[in-house]
């Protein structure tokens, strides 16, 4: 097996003509040409699919909602993960060396981090936004706006921005002259384990409490709501009414169950093998391996928070359709059927 696995590996230099330059891993052969399809598909989808969304919600006015705009942010990080992130991340699998220097290495992870780190906070927001909208409608109606939600994002998003550059600061990433490399045309990163624990702290275990909590809260409200609307209609129609609401309680079981359930599928795997070792780097092929797992939730993002959604449906029929060019199409009504 392994001397199979060795045929398909050319060494090479990244640069020929440099004394320091790194040697170069060229793998080829019928397996490694199925996992670059398949890696390049998942990078498309992630793409299309959350164009789809950014159109849907930029374009038709009736979306102009706080909650969507949470859902927006969150499709902007996952479509830019998967028109950067992904494929840079496929190429230096399939070649390992970088050929852009240092400094476009420093930025380049400073991208992916903050990307990555905005795409799990926007899951936060978006869970925050839910619980506050089903516990207290009134107060959200009057309080949470557009703007407010705009200012929050935007907050957000600095907060990322900033905690992915003093990480890179502080583990000698930042800068080209800060950079260590063991020879040229390499472009990894090596963590402190004391920044693993920080970054598990912070981009872990709070948002994951957060979600798991707010979204528990919101399952406990919501089936109290479905209780009362069942005793209402069954006490009207004499127990002869619709069981309407117990399929509402199915449903939001099963919606939240999704959200948890591949929440945790795509992001624990990464954090517990970042626990493995003292001593991390991104070349690692089980960092790489858990890593595009943590990617690949970029493209089942707008699954579940937008393709479930029957505006969603309706405003992707319009895009493929061409209806979105008639002039009065930012004033569609995408909810006619669904009310």
């Amino acid at each position: 097996m392994d001397n199979t696995d060795d045929q398909h590996i050319t060494v090479q230099h990244c640069f020929p003509n440099n004394n320091a330059s790194c040697r170069k891993e060229v793998r080829t052969g019928p397996g490694y040409l199925l996992l670059y399809i398949i890696l390049s598909c998942v990078s498309v989808c992630t793409v299309l699919f959350n164009l789809l969304v950014i159109i849907s919600i930029s374009h038709f006015k009736q979306l102009h909602t706080p909650t969507n705009l949470l859902i927006l942010s969150l499709a902007v990080a996952d479509l830019l993960v998967g028109l950067f992130v992904m494929p840079l991340k496929t190429m230096q699998l399939f070649d390992s060396c970088w050929y852009l220097g240092k400094l476009a290495c420093s930025i380049s992870k400073i991208i992916t981090g903050l990307l990555v780190l905005a795409s799990l906070y926007n899951l936060v927001f978006i869970a925050v936004d839910r619980y506050v909208a089903i516990t207290d409608p009134m107060f959200y109606s009057r309080t949470i706006t557009v703007y407010k939600m705009s200012v929050c994002i935007f907050l957000g998003w600095t907060f990322c921005l900033l905690y992915v550059i003093i990480f890179m600061y502080f583990n000698d990433h930042l800068t080209p002259s800060q950079m260590y490399t063991r020879c040229y045309g390499e472009c990894i990163v090596f963590v402190q384990f004391s920044w693993v624990i920080a970054n598990m702290l912070f981009f872990f275990l709070v948002p994951c409490s957060i979600i798991i909590i707010l979204y528990s809260l919101v399952f406990k409200v919501a089936r109290h709501q479905a209780k009362a609307v069942r005793a209402v209609r069954n006490g009207a129609s004499n127990n002869n009414g619709p069981k309407v609401s117990s399929s509402s309680e199915t449903k939001a079981a099963k919606t939240l169950g999704i959200v948890i359930s591949f929440f945790f599928a795509f992001w624990i795997p990464f954090y517990i093998s970042s626990l493995s070792v003292k001593s991390l780097t991104t070349l690692s092929m089980v960092w790489t391996v858990f890593t595009w797992l943590m990617f690949s939730n970029s493209f089942v993002n707008p699954l579940i928070y937008a393709i479930f959604y029957p505006w969603f449906r309706e405003s992707v029929k319009c895009i493929l359709t061409c209806r979105i060019f008639e002039s009065s199409s930012s004033r569609f009504n995408l909810y006619r059927d669904h009310s």
